[in-house]
């Protein structure tokens, strides 16, 4: 068995060939890329991505990151497609074919029958000097000079090669159509990443109860509203309802260290002034951001006109319930 050590220089050969490939890759970048950019772009019907064995893998994944940037995508495996699934190409749709030798069989036979439907192909190859290079309207070039396997065979830098060709042809498209992230959000709804994008604090604080003291107000009464209202905090009003603190449980344990006598104290000596705030159209993530670098659990919620009027909390624990964290 090999050692640990000839495992991580193995891994390590790998990777820096694999990269190494990209970056000759990256200076390969010509005008056919960016004619195949164009033609998607002003594409009327949809871009299909068919490949076979490893390079269908790959289509998959470039077809679920169209889909996600806004550029409608199908995958048809090409091994499918001589048996029935070639029906869903149509002459105004675009097909990237990926092959790294360009010149398989099944390769062969479908190239024929795409060129019939009357769209576009371009081909995502490591010969551009294939048969299916020659028949391509566009040429994605991910030439490599070998492969990381030990025997050049399994596809290795070649699929890497292609997937990060795939990335490049997406993030183009994204950059041309100006695709944005409430862009990005509207396809991605679920899940935390989709709430990131698009959940606001006016969606959640409504659910907490309004926990509110004036300056004047006694210890007693305080503590009893932070504690009735459970989370942890209360916003201090000024008589012309005002925001002007906020006391939290913190507050109060600090309140204990600074005072002996604790008999008169009224909610403006136990306050900590210039509260952080948020409006209800604020993003649940810039809320969480807030409560991170200030290191604190709970923000006050305040409208949007001059008054600022205290209209509730977020706390993190609606974040984490909400799936933010």
């Amino acid at each position: 068995m090999l050692k640990a050590k000839n495992l991580t220089q193995i891994a390590q050969k790998v990777l820096q060939q694999e990269a190494a490939a990209l970056q000759r890759v990256s200076a390969g970048i010509d005008s056919s890329f960016e004619a195949c950019v164009e033609a998607i772009l002003s594409l009327s019907g949809r871009v299909v991505v068919t490949g076979i064995g490893k390079s269908a893998i790959v289509a998959n994944k470039i077809v679920a990151t169209l889909n996600s940037t806004g550029t409608p995508a199908l995958f048809m495996h090409a091994a499918d497609a001589i048996h029935g699934d070639l029906g869903m190409v149509q002459k105004d749709d675009l097909v990237i074919c990926i092959s790294k030798s360009g010149n398989t069989p099944e390769i062969k036979v479908l190239v024929p029958l795409l060129k019939r439907t009357g769209a576009l192909l371009t081909a995502l190859v490591s010969n551009t000097d294939s048969y299916l290079a020659r028949q391509a309207d566009f040429i994605l070039n991910g030439t490599i000079d070998q492969e990381a396997c030990p025997n050049n065979l399994a596809p290795t830098t070649s699929t890497t090669v292609h997937m990060a060709l795939g990335d490049a042809l997406a993030v183009c498209l994204v950059e041309a159509r100006g695709f944005t992230s409430q862009d990005f959000a509207r396809l991605h709804p679920g899940g935390s990443l989709g709430k990131q994008l698009y959940l606001k604090v006016g969606d959640i604080y409504k659910d907490n109860e309004l926990p509110v003291v004036f300056e004047d107000d006694n210890l007693k009464d305080t503590i009893l509203e932070i504690s009735g209202k459970r989370l942890g905090a209360a916003a201090v009003l000024s008589s012309n309802q005002e925001l002007i603190g906020i006391i939290t449980d913190g507050d109060l344990r600090r309140m204990l260290q600074r005072f002996d006598d604790l008999r008169g104290l009224t909610a403006a000596d136990v306050m900590s002034p210039r509260p952080k705030t948020v409006c209800p159209t604020d993003y649940a993530a810039k809320a969480l951001q807030l409560m991170q670098e200030n290191n604190i659990s709970q923000l006050v919620v305040v409208s949007e006109d001059e008054r600022q009027e205290v209209l509730g909390f977020v706390h993190i624990h609606n974040l984490i319930k909400e799936g933010i964290i």
